[in-house]
């Protein structure tokens, strides 16, 4: 599968491994796409499972609508959903990263019936963040979220010579120039930045998950993640009322599955073993 489609969109997605596996949706963040997955994918793959990594809503380029509103987490959810459909498969198990992970924990709460497992790297549970954004730091470390709800001054900062500054600030945040490179190529376009800019600018238009999550997850935490911080961590756990794992890792950045990819894609193959019915 090189493409699936919703509705009047396309969107691009690697596949690779066996197509009889269990499979595995990544799901990337922001400012990444599918390529962030790369490293990971052999040991899945290895492993004997179905990898499936799209370039999400607003990062493929016949999936990029321009309106805030499109981006509100129903539709991003919706998005998945057509992906698992397109897939063949009754149930995946499905992993984010960042913005990835805040779709998958959504997922969870919406189609619980077709997980086996949800695994977050580095995104707490959306209730967890929000009651540290009232009751910890979080609010500190998640400034930038407000800035990006300003008009048009995001992603002109983000194109702005040639996207140079920003891809700056990806190699000051932990990114090493290599992905930093891949992923700011595609956003020096200006459309393709204002879609990235809009999950952010969606999230006050998205409806609050209610309720605990009910299939087995998983949460792996990184203690040097300068957007994310230890409260939201130990909260995750009170929102999850199945099997539920934590992992802690120690001076790891916010940029995990580029860090760690071997270690990451170890815990997903013991979560997905661990609960593959």
């Amino acid at each position: 599968m090189q493409q699936f489609r919703r509705d009047a969109f396309t969107f691009d997605v690697d596949e690779r491994g066996p197509a009889d596996g269990p499979t595995v949706v990544l799901l990337h963040g922001f400012p990444e796409n599918r390529s962030s997955w790369q490293a990971m994918t052999p040991a899945l793959v290895a492993a004997g499972f179905r990898v499936l990594a799209p370039d999400q809503r607003g990062y493929s380029p016949g999936a990029r609508p321009l309106k805030r509103r499109s981006y509100v987490m129903p539709e991003l959810v919706a998005d998945v959903l057509a992906l698992v459909d397109t897939t063949g498969a009754a149930k995946v198990h499905l992993v984010g990263h960042d913005w990835g992970g805040a779709v998958a924990w959504a997922f969870a709460h919406a189609h619980p019936d077709r997980l086996h497992t949800v695994t977050s790297l580095t995104t707490p549970h959306p209730r967890a963040f929000l009651k540290a954004m009232y009751t910890g730091d979080q609010a500190l470390h998640s400034w930038y979220m407000a800035m990006f709800q300003l008009p048009w001054l995001p992603e002109a900062g983000i194109t702005a010579r040639g996207g140079a500054n920003f891809k700056r600030t990806l190699l000051q945040a932990g990114l090493d120039e290599a992905a930093a490179e891949r992923y700011v190529a595609p956003l020096r376009e200006r459309a393709a930045a204002r879609a990235a800019v809009n999950w952010y600018r969606g999230l006050p238009l998205s409806p609050p998950v209610r309720g605990n999550v009910t299939v087995p997850a998983m949460y792996v935490y990184a203690t040097g993640d300068r957007f994310l911080g230890p409260k939201a961590a130990r909260l995750t756990a009170d929102f999850v009322d199945a099997p539920y794992r934590f992992e802690r890792r120690e001076g790891r950045s916010h940029w995990l599955p580029e860090e760690e990819p071997e270690e990451m894609a170890r815990l997903v193959i013991e979560h997905a073993r661990e609960h593959a019915n």
